[in-house]
């Protein structure tokens, strides 16, 4: 017997009473099949609703032929009743979602063609894949006009049109279905077959924002959010803005360009800054003596680029084999080991050996990481010196 859909009579139905009709062993959960449910379930890209039916948690809910299935935490008895609650913040701000989406969808399609190729519902965001491409520019066209939509404050129909009538009923849909087909209207903007419950009035969905945009596919994956779900955004948003106001001594509205001047002042500074490190490294390397076999240096202050720049500065004073070693004891140490005649992958594979270490190159240069002591890397390294 199929399952009475409650949520189709009245999607803003929040409790229900029902009988247990089976319950059996699921994994270690349970299955719960009940004469009529409020209960959505997983389907059209939208997941499934959560509650109660009495103080047993639904965990997930699907769908079979007909029949619904409640995915329960503790067992119900078969034949008794119990009082359905569905977790309403939850799917309330599910139908704002995909209402909305409706209303983009149906613009997009109306304005450019487009088709909503992929729609995928979480429970923190909300993604629609369209088959042409946007600008920036007819995003946010789109977004005014879906909002405009909301401020109608326009009825969303449903009807279960005859196979006659559908015949002749211009209407999205991305799948072939087979029997009943169920359309949801946002007049002046959607006619759309689904199968999710949506919000009774466009108002209900609060407003509608495109938060980001995305090449995929050769279309574009559009993000958006809607009603709560947008307003805890731009919450979260406003705190940070203020945060960085303050931080940047900058009005609100003037952050984007203050933070631009300082990006610049950045570069500026850190240009500077490698001009130093450079003079400073080659003082540094004038300091160093290359009379040894293998040049041995250990500095945990070099960092990018340094360690192969003063093993160059050294090679070119007359060392024979040059190693840098930039880290610590504890930390462990990046290396680099060069030399201008000599092969220095036995000494990089004899330390990888030694240390734990990774790494390699070519004959003239060689570079990895490994672990260990300063004291036992150069006693390594003299004893393959004296080899």
């Amino acid at each position: 017997m199929e399952t009475e859909k409650l949520f189709y009579e009245d999607s803003h139905l929040q409790e229900f009473d029902a009988t247990v009709l089976s319950c059996e062993v699921y994994k270690e959960q349970y299955k719960v099949v009940l004469d009529r449910t409020a209960f959505f379930p997983e389907g059209g890209g939208q997941y499934a609703d959560t509650g109660m039916l009495g103080d047993v948690k639904v965990l997930d809910v699907h769908e079979k032929e007909g029949v619904i299935y409640h995915t329960t935490e503790q067992p119900l008895e078969e034949g008794s009743t119990v009082k359905g609650k569905i977790n309403w913040t939850e799917r309330f701000e599910k139908m704002q979602q995909h209402t909305g989406e409706h209303i983009v969808s149906g613009l997009l399609h109306e304005k450019y063609g487009y088709n909503n190729v992929g729609f995928h519902l979480a429970s923190d965001y909300c993604t629609m894949d369209f088959d042409g491409s946007l600008t920036k520019e007819q995003l946010r066209e789109i977004e005014l006009l879906a909002n405009q939509a909301v401020w109608k404050n326009v009825d969303v129909e449903v009807t279960y049109p005859s196979k006659e009538t559908l015949a002749d009923l211009d209407y999205r849909s991305k799948i072939e279905i087979e029997g009943q087909v169920r359309i949801v209207t946002v007049p002046g903007y959607d006619v759309c077959a689904c199968c999710a419950p949506h919000v009774k009035k466009t108002g209900e969905i609060g407003v509608i924002k495109l938060v980001n945009m995305v090449n995929y596919k050769g279309g574009e994956r559009i993000t958006m959010l809607c009603g709560a779900r947008a307003l805890r955004d731009y919450e979260a948003k406003d705190v940070n803005g203020k945060e960085i106001s303050a931080l940047l001594c900058a009005k609100e509205l003037e952050i984007a360009e203050a933070v631009s001047r300082l990006k610049d002042e950045q570069q500026s500074l850190k240009g500077k800054v490698a001009d130093l490190s450079g003079k400073l490294l080659a003082y540094r390397a004038k300091e160093i003596s290359v009379e040894e076999q293998v040049v041995a240096v250990f500095d945990g202050n070099l960092s990018g680029n340094e360690p192969r720049e003063l093993m160059n500065q050294l090679l070119n004073r007359g060392a024979k084999i040059c190693a840098i070693f930039a880290g610590t004891d504890e930390e462990g140490y990046r290396y680099v080991i060069g030399s201008k005649d000599a092969d220095v992958r036995p000494l990089s594979k004899k330390l990888n050996e030694s240390f734990q270490g990774r790494g390699g190159g070519k004959p003239e240069m060689t570079q990895g990481s490994l672990k260990g002591r300063e004291e036992d890397i150069r006693a390594i390294i003299v004893a393959e010196t004296d080899a």
